[in-house]
């Protein structure tokens, strides 16, 4: 039988458009995060520690949900590329769940949505 996924939300809700929250839906050994707020250099911290737990828990695949986004800048795209790098060295598998127009412009704008593993919802 599967185990229930289990959600450890880290500031579910930001307190404004500068701020950035993560909800980690647990099953196994996948994790999923969903980063809700804004993606950018003041931000991009808050998701890097909650990426750099999961793996140190153990977590063998991590999925990033872009979809509770309503920015990103390049910093944020640094972040998916350096993960993507990482997994490939490592081991671990990470995908992408595309965010909305706004953020998946910037992977298209770069080029970069054609060599990030971005899965359908």
């Amino acid at each position: 039988m599967a185990a229930e996924p289990q959600s450890h939300p880290t500031n579910p809700r930001p307190d404004d458009e500068a701020s950035l929250a993560c909800v980690v839906l647990q099953s196994g050994d996948a994790a999923r995060v969903h980063p809700i707020g804004s993606l950018d250099m003041a931000t991009v911290p808050v998701l890097e520690r909650q990426l750099e737990e999961l793996r140190e828990a153990g977590f063998r695949r991590l999925i990033v949900d872009l979809g509770g986004l309503w920015f990103m800048d390049s910093t944020g795209l640094k972040l998916a590329l350096t993960w993507h790098a990482a997994a490939q060295q490592d081991g671990f598998d990470i995908a992408f769940l595309p965010g909305p127009p706004a953020v998946q412009r910037v992977f298209e704008l770069t080029g970069t949505n054609e060599h990030l593993p971005f899965i359908d919802p």
